[in-house]
Parts: structure tokens; C-alpha cells; sequence
């Protein structure tokens, strides 16, 4: 069974080309320029009816992932990660070498009494 004519299947009679500017409402828009340290510009767009204070000042920039603020001659920096701390680190931010050896003095003696050995 073979169909005629060159219709395009799925599309209706009378269809007009792709992306007709007639249908739908379009809401007001404001374009907000973003940079990145690199000079690379991003463009966002916001409601224009959006109060300016919740239009956000940093974004990430999406070609190089960094931070990239609406101020173009002075573009956010990166922040300096910090590396991975483990929980020694931690204390020892916390206690000085004197404590940390008052601390293990009592607790090996508070094992010793608990087995017996004190």
C-alpha cells in the first residue's frame, strides 16, 4: 500500500513553517550580561517585571564552569578550594601538643583503672 504526495507525516494540513511568531503569549524580558575572568560573556535572561535585587550578581559561567558577576572590569575570581582536612586535622587546630598529651594521659589512665592495671 503505498501513500501519495510529499506530505511530511505527523504534520497537519495547512501547517505553516516551524516556529510561527503568531502563536503564544511572550513575556517581557530583560537580558543581564555575566563575564568570567577568561572575558568570556554569558547572557541571561530574567522577567522584566523581576525586582533587580533578585536578578543574581554571580553565576556559573556554562563554557568554563567558572564564576562569572555582571561587573566586566572586575570579573569574580575563583575561591582557593581547600584541601580535604580529616578529623586529626581538626583537632589539632584545636588543641595544642601540651593538652593533646594531658588528654591521652587520662584517658590511658581511666583505661588502666577500668582494667584494672592502675
Amino acid at each position: 500500500m503505498a501513500s501519495g504526495g510529499s506530505a511530511i507525516r505527523g504534520s497537519r494540513v495547512g501547517a505553516g513553517p516551524m516556529g510561527e511568531q503568531d502563536r503564544g503569549f511572550h513575556a517581557e524580558r530583560v537580558a543581564v550580561s555575566y563575564w568570567d575572568a577568561m572575558g568570556n560573556e554569558t547572557i541571561r535572561y530574567f522577567a522584566a517585571d523581576l525586582p533587580e535585587d533578585e536578578i543574581p550578581e554571580v553565576i556559573d559561567s556554562p563554557s568554563t564552569g567558572l564564576p562569572a558577576g555582571r561587573d566586566k572590569a572586575n570579573p569574580p575570581q575563583v575561591a582557593k578550594n581547600e584541601p580535604y582536612k580529616t578529623h586529626l586535622a581538626y583537632v589539632k587546630e584545636r588543641r595544642t601538643p601540651e593538652e593533646a598529651v594531658q588528654l591521652l594521659d587520662e584517658a590511658l589512665q581511666k583505661l588502666r583503672s577500668s582494667e584494672g592495671r592502675a
